[in-house]
């Protein structure tokens, strides 16, 4: 029967059979009781693979960042209240955005991660890229004239984490590639970025005021703004 059931790919239902037979006093259980069990354990056991998957898909930076390890003490202007709301993920169920900026070391791409983290926890598809290395994909892809094929993948993920937003100015087709990336996310799908770039700055770096209009316009009108400041956390 165990072969049947793994024939079968339920290996959680599998497990908890061969769990139940080693166990004397299981034989005390009714047949609901024990069948209860063993679903109960697939379920589980599916819940696990995927949230694994979806982890593994997710490419995060900081792969052990997670809601219940945020650090409320250090003095940076997080406000416990507002990280703790997004714990749900309603936010993105309602496709809005989150901003996150500071100087290096505030924990920014930490709290990106956490968040991201928690999204997968809820079976929520999301994607991490600094956005240097997105850039650079986009180019591959334009080469290998698979980017609009590339786009549609991205604009598949419910959450996208832009990291290191600002390092470096953007010149003229990777202005027009970031536009399309947020573009077709604006209203369908949640984007977090974080950057020490203030958001007055952003015009600047992106260095065409139309397109610098447009991205601000997308990324901003439906956004949770957290402006971090202080000491760096890797000094402490």
């Amino acid at each position: 029967t165990i072969d049947q059931i793994k024939a079968l790919k339920l290996s959680g239902m599998a497990g908890a059979l061969e769990e139940l037979m080693r166990q004397p006093e299981s034989n005390n259980l009714t047949f609901e009781e024990r069948l209860g069990i063993i679903i109960d354990r697939e379920i589980i056991y599916r819940e696990n693979k995927r949230r694994a998957r979806l982890l593994s898909y997710a490419k995060l930076r900081c792969a052990t960042a997670n809601m219940e390890n945020i650090d409320y003490q250090h003095i940076r202007g997080l406000d416990r209240s507002t990280i703790l709301s997004f714990t749900s993920c309603d936010w993105i169920r309602r496709q809005q955005n989150i901003i996150f900026t500071g100087p290096t070391g505030i924990g920014k791409t930490y709290l990106s991660c956490a968040l991201g983290q928690q999204a997968c926890r809820q079976g929520i598809k999301v994607r991490y890229y600094r956005v240097s290395r997105l850039l650079e994909d986009l180019r591959v892809e334009q080469v290998k004239i698979e980017f609009n094929k590339f786009i549609k993948n991205i604009s598949n993920f419910e959450l996208l984490i832009l990291d290191d937003w600002g390092l470096g100015n953007l010149n003229k087709i990777e202005r027009h590639d970031i536009l399309e990336v947020l573009e077709d996310r604006h209203n369908v799908k949640s984007t977090i970025i974080s950057t020490q770039l203030p958001v007055s700055n952003w015009h600047e770096y992106i260095g065409d005021a139309t397109i610098a209009d447009a991205i601000l316009d997308r990324v901003l009108s439906n956004s949770y703004k957290i402006e971090l400041d202080g000491d760096s956390l890797r000094q402490k």
